[in-house]
């Protein structure tokens, strides 16, 4: 992936289409203008065209020292009609992927752990969402023939989505959500999955996948 590090470059969307509604523009503007951690490449790239009317999409990789620990995507769905299920206009959908160390891989409540931190980036960011959902699914694989020489690997994949809330109307409301706030919980995410420590930095009461690395580390 050829991507910007730190913040967001320009890329395909359908934010400056013809007839684009004002509050998906600047909903997309909110992803763009996100600062983020050195280790994070995040780019734009071509969004679904069948989960929505309005979508906009970026894929983003945790590269530390060239060797990529994480990556994943995030969809930002708009669709002005409303969507019962996502209970407004907007949705967010994401897809992350992690190699894990041995030993992290067989813990039994890895599941549970992983979906936390999803809910947890959020709430630490203070970011209103609702409705939100998902799987956690931990794959393992072992090499044979020619690739007998490979260690097992266990991978984890953590699909979600999730309604982000829009203020309330009033004097100075946009009907816009905290489109940056998500885009940085999910950032926090990614780089817990990878093993980074918050802020480039340790801190008390929180667990981290212990960075992977080897020869056949992604």
């Amino acid at each position: 992936m050829a991507a910007a590090q730190g913040h967001l470059s320009d890329g395909p969307d359908d934010a400056d289409g013809e007839g684009t509604p004002s509050v998906f523009r600047q909903a997309v503007a909110g992803l763009q203008g996100v600062r983020l951690r050195p280790e994070i490449e995040l780019d734009a790239t071509p969004p679904p065209q069948r989960l929505a009317p309005y979508s906009y999409a970026l894929e983003a990789a945790v590269v530390v020292d060239d060797e990529e620990l994480a990556d994943g995507r995030l969809i930002l769905l708009h669709d002005p009609a409303g969507h019962d299920a996502w209970g407004g206009t907007f949705r967010m959908v994401t897809l992350v992927h992690a190699e894990l160390e041995p030993e992290m891989a067989a813990d039994p409540l890895l599941p549970e752990v992983c979906w936390s931190w999803l809910t947890g980036a959020l709430e630490a960011r203070r970011v209103p969402y609702a409705a939100i959902s998902g799987t956690v699914t931990r794959a393992g694989s072992h090499y044979f023939g020619g690739l007998r020489e490979r260690e097992p690997s266990t991978r984890i994949e953590i699909r979600a989505s999730w309604s982000p809330a829009v203020p309330p109307a009033g004097p100075g409301a946009t009907g816009v959500p905290d489109t940056a706030a998500h885009l940085s919980a999910w950032c926090d995410l990614l780089c817990q999955i990878a093993g980074l420590p918050p802020g480039g930095a340790p801190e008390a009461g929180i667990v981290t996948l212990p960075q992977r690395r080897g020869p056949h580390s992604r």
